[in-house]
């Protein structure tokens, strides 16, 4: 049986079997307590500071018994709390998990990743590991469905050929999780717009498009992908054209020259590109020198620009740089089959 994201996405309870109790059952109580009209984004555990839990309307701290939105009569978490819960998220094995410590992150099933912070361990100017951890951010992933249709016509060119695309979204806006639909349509087809299946090649630098744990994606990005994982960028989109041969490169977060150059060389090769950036806006967009240079040369034929004006998934414009234009003049957040599982 092929593992799909359905099959191996862990509900939000099991999180709690990953960290070190008393912590993990005060975390069980506390999803039995949150409204299902709010969505679990984070799990906080600092040394020396109660348990934190953000949801898309508020954050909170978390007591024995209730939810609690301030410090007072919190349980206070411990240095053992998060030894012990490192212990459990790399199944013992600290030593295996250093490639991903040196990233500042650990993956577990589901895609649920879980950020560090702690103490940097530097050799020639780069970073080997981190030790005497403080803090465990614990990102959680949910397999999000959004009707992207209607955007997916406006990155199709009249000869149904898709065009290369830039998302640009502040954090939290959507970014990603549109990201994956748009991969998962490109690479099943979409008949009804006309758009065939075809290969699609994802450059997955830090584990969160597919979610990867032990070569197992957590995400379904469709049946014609192929995913590199923790791979760099640049590396990763030359390796795939070479060994691959997709028809459209997809890679989150674009950022220094190589991404660029990278980016260029895919073009060149007659690949389409799909990527992402971090911005508030076009205009602050235009200001990064690398990012301009493509700009200015039209190497993307749409920009998408994403917001959380009207909750994660709004679309602000969506730019036409071939004749200027923007096709989506009004701002419009992207329909949720199911608010409470985005990611």
């Amino acid at each position: 049986m092929i593992k799909t994201a359905s099959s191996i996405n862990l509900p939000l309870q099991d999180i709690s079997r990953w960290v070190a109790d008393p912590v993990g059952k005060i975390i069980r109580e506390a999803f039995k307590n949150i409204s299902n009209k709010e969505i679990i984004e984070e799990i906080r555990l600092r040394v020396n500071q109660p348990i934190g839990i953000r949801t898309d309307k508020k954050d909170y701290f978390l007591p024995t018994k209730t939810l609690a939105g301030n410090k007072e009569q919190t349980y206070i978490v411990t240095k053992e709390d998060l030894i012990i819960s490192l212990e459990k998220m790399t199944y013992s094995s600290i030593y295996a998990a250093e490639e991903e410590l040196r990233q500042g992150f650990l993956t577990l099933p589901g895609g649920h990743r879980v950020g560090l912070a702690g103490e940097t361990v530097v050799e020639f100017g780069r970073i080997k590991t981190l030790k005497n951890i403080s803090a465990l951010n614990i990102r959680l992933a949910r397999q999000c469905e959004v009707e992207v249709s209607g955007l997916l016509v406006s990155l199709i060119n009249k000869n149904k050929s898709f065009c290369h695309t830039l998302l640009v979204s502040p954090p939290r806006a959507g970014k990603t999780t549109i990201l994956r639909l748009l991969i998962r349509h490109l690479s099943n087809g979409l008949p009804r717009i006309g758009l065939e299946g075809q290969v699609v090649g994802v450059v997955d630098e830090r584990s969160e498009i597919a979610g990867m744990c032990q070569g197992i994606p957590a995400f379904d990005l469709g049946c014609r992908t192929d995913v590199l994982d923790r791979c760099p960028k640049a590396l990763g989109m030359s390796m795939l054209i070479r060994t691959m041969s997709p028809a459209v490169v997809a890679v989150d977060e674009l950022g220094g020259a190589e991404d660029i150059a990278a980016v260029k060389d895919a073009i060149r090769c007659g690949v389409k590109v799909l990527a992402t950036v971090h911005a508030d806006s076009l205009e602050e967009l235009k200001k990064r020198e690398h990012i301009k240079d493509l700009l200015s040369n039209n190497a993307f034929e749409r920009i998408v620009l994403l917001s959380r004006a009207y909750g994660p998934g709004t679309i602000e414009a969506i730019y036409d740089l071939n004749s200027g234009l923007n096709l989506r003049p009004f701002k419009k957040q992207l329909p949720y089959a199911n608010s409470n599982s985005c990611c």
